[in-house]
């Protein structure tokens, strides 16, 4: 019932076809930030996914600060050869300036290509896609668009430690410096940050909202999740330091929730009509306001910041679900998006869903009510209850049309079908995965999970490029995914890349590493360890796989075949016994039709495996 009723809620065109016009829409540009520079200090340069970019050669930074104060301008490539090697001729300039690009581009990786453009005769770099110190304060010189809390956190002198590239580079340098110093004098003590700088600021400094950060729906038809103003137990002269940066980064915890989809993310202020009141989680419980309360507390302990974070489910009595405690070096406070932030965020989406999903937890409402007790029932991997998922998930869609979430988690529960052998006509399953995934795109184009379940659908239909290309933007969109990170790996694994498909996995584990899922997603480990030809390994962590959830087939098959690779056929014959159980009509023939595979050899290992542990061959 539920296969016949979600494939009719979706009104697909013929083979499952996208419309030229959601084609366009799934295709267009995001608007993210994709790189974080800072100027000031020590220079440092990192992806929108916490790597480091900054090239290692003192004349390729050079090259990158140049780029980021001529704020996008369009820069002569003889001007810069000119700058940078004065002492040589302009022909062995420009030549060295090629080397010094070729440098900055291989840094940047993938990226460059939005970030660096080039012609015969200019360099300029897309300042749009970066967040830059400097830019950031420069462009809030004024005291209604500039706050204090920037100015503080964004210390240091310009470009420290560039000095010596050149002479004619050091005149520039020394001019910049004062031109900054003359442009940023007085910016202690004002009150507000530039709406520009709202999105990207440096980790943990978010700015504080006149009224709210993240206004709730007016009715109560979803989750709330109330993040308070986190407490600075700090004494004598860092104290307003640690208050700010306690402050700064709860509203950074609040900015990251809000790109989840599953609840609407407010601090206490928005409740409230004067900031000035304190409001605390018993009077959130009180009233009546929120379902979950995150706090927390830094404390600097000598050359350590010690940061206690806590989720709490205040729909009855205050209930701590979940807390973490972070140790953080004093010098190290830039990585605070990478180390605290990032964590917090990433596990508590998994906590929530998992609380959200257990039969008569509380009353739910509306569409993401009903979509929230579909998701365990549809990691079960039970039949029956998988079914059951798929009437909770057709009824989301019912009842709430513009509900992304809905027809998004209906194709991953088609493309579920398909992995557990579940359906027998492929093809049509996945053209009714993807419509779904275009139409949830449609409703809601910057819906990270939306794109990265299209990611995956594109894997299945074997079209790795599109899938990798989605997957990139699902996790610009929202960094902090850890399902969709979980969800990537398979498909490195299938493009034959098991090393990138592991530090896939363990970034997964490390933004939730108490995620109450893992076990469906272990038996990714599985997968990228019989690819990366580790059939020990893949056994090892195969059987802690197949034990953790026995209805989950996938776990089975790259357990089974690393065994046949190792010649133990006879420990492979119980599990082989379980796989049809689960799959009566599997063979390694029908297996190597459907699986992705994009190196053949790669799929002809994988058969083989399957062969010699005795499945089946047709």
């Amino acid at each position: 019932m539920g296969t016949d009723a979600v494939h009719s809620a979706v009104g697909s065109s013929r083979n499952g076809a996208a419309t030229p016009d959601i084609v366009r829409l799934v295709q267009r540009p995001t608007a993210c930030r994709i790189a974080r520079i800072h100027l000031l200090g020590a220079m440092r340069a990192t992806s929108y996914l916490g790597d480091d970019i900054l090239p290692r050669g003192k004349k390729a930074r050079a090259l990158l600060a140049y780029l980021c104060l001529a704020s996008g301008t369009k820069v002569p490539r003889i001007g810069l050869a000119r700058l940078l090697w004065d002492q040589a001729g302009d022909e062995l300039a420009r030549e060295s300036l090629r080397r010094a690009l070729s440098e900055l581009c291989a840094a940047m990786g993938p990226l460059a290509g939005e970030l660096i453009s080039t012609d015969l005769g200019t360099i300029d770099l897309n300042v749009d896609a970066c967040w830059i110190d400097a830019l950031a304060l420069l462009e809030s010189s004024s005291p209604d668009s500039v706050r204090s809390d920037l100015a503080l956190f964004c210390s240091g002198k310009l470009l420290e430690g560039l000095d010596g590239v050149s002479a004619s580079f050091d005149r520039w340098l020394a001019a910049e410096r004062d031109r900054f110093n003359r442009n940023t004098r007085g910016l202690l003590g004002l009150q507000r940050v530039s709406p520009d700088d709202r999105e990207y600021l440096p980790p943990g400094l978010s700015p504080r909202p006149e009224t709210h950060a993240h206004q709730p729906l007016p009715a109560r038809n979803r989750l709330r999740v109330a993040v308070l103003p986190f407490e600075g137990n700090g004494r004598g002269r860092n104290a307003e330091r640690e208050e700010n940066l306690a402050f700064s980064l709860s509203h950074d915890i609040a900015a990251g929730l809000a790109r989840f989809r599953w609840f609407d993310v407010v601090t206490a202020i928005s409740f409230i009509s004067k900031p000035s009141v304190n409001f605390s989680t018993e009077d959130l419980l009180r009233r009546n306001l929120t379902d979950y309360v995150v706090d927390g507390v830094v404390v600097r302990r000598g050359r350590f910041f010690q940061i206690d974070v806590r989720l709490l489910d205040v729909t009855g009595r205050a209930q701590p679900v979940w807390n973490e405690r972070f140790e953080l070096k004093a010098g190290e406070l830039h990585r605070l998006n990478e180390m605290v932030t990032g964590r917090v965020v990433g596990s508590i989406d998994p906590v929530i869903l998992f609380i959200e999903g257990q039969p008569n937890c509380r009353e739910h409402y509306g569409a993401t009510g009903l979509l929230l007790l579909a998701i365990p029932l549809l990691h079960s991997m039970e039949q029956e209850k998988f079914e059951r998922a798929g009437v909770l998930i057709y009824e989301a869609m019912v009842i709430d049309p513009k509900n992304a979430m809905a027809p998004a988690w209906a194709a991953l529960w088609h493309i579920t079908r398909v992995g557990q052998g579940w359906t027998r006509d492929v093809v049509a399953t996945l053209a009714t995965a993807e419509t779904l995934c275009l139409r949830a795109i449609e409703i809601d184009p910057d819906n990270a999970e939306a794109l990265g379940i299209y990611a995956h659908t594109c894997s299945w239909k074997k079209d790795f490029d599109a899938a990798v290309r989605y997957y990139d933007r699902s996790l610009r969109l929202n960094p902090n995914l850890a399902f969709i990170w979980a969800l990537s790996a398979a498909t490195y694994c299938w493009i034959g890349e098991p090393a990138a498909a592991l530090q896939r996995l363990n970034r997964y584990r490390d933004l939730a590493p108490s995620d109450p899922y893992f076990y469906i997603f272990q038996a990714a480990y599985v997968v990228a360890y019989f690819f990366k030809g580790d059939y020990e390994q893949a056994v090892l962590v195969g059987r802690s796989a197949v034990k953790a959830n026995p209805y989950f087939s996938a776990g089975y098959k790259p357990l089974i075949a690393s065994l046949g690779h190792l010649g133990r056929a006879s420990e492979a014959k119980p599990y082989i016994e379980k796989l049809l159980s689960l799959e009566p009509h599997f063979t390694v023939e029908h297996h190597a039709k459907t699986y992705p595979f994009k190196r053949a050899s790669d799929r002809r290992r994988y058969m083989r495996g399957l062969l010699l542990a005795g499945v089946p061959a047709r």
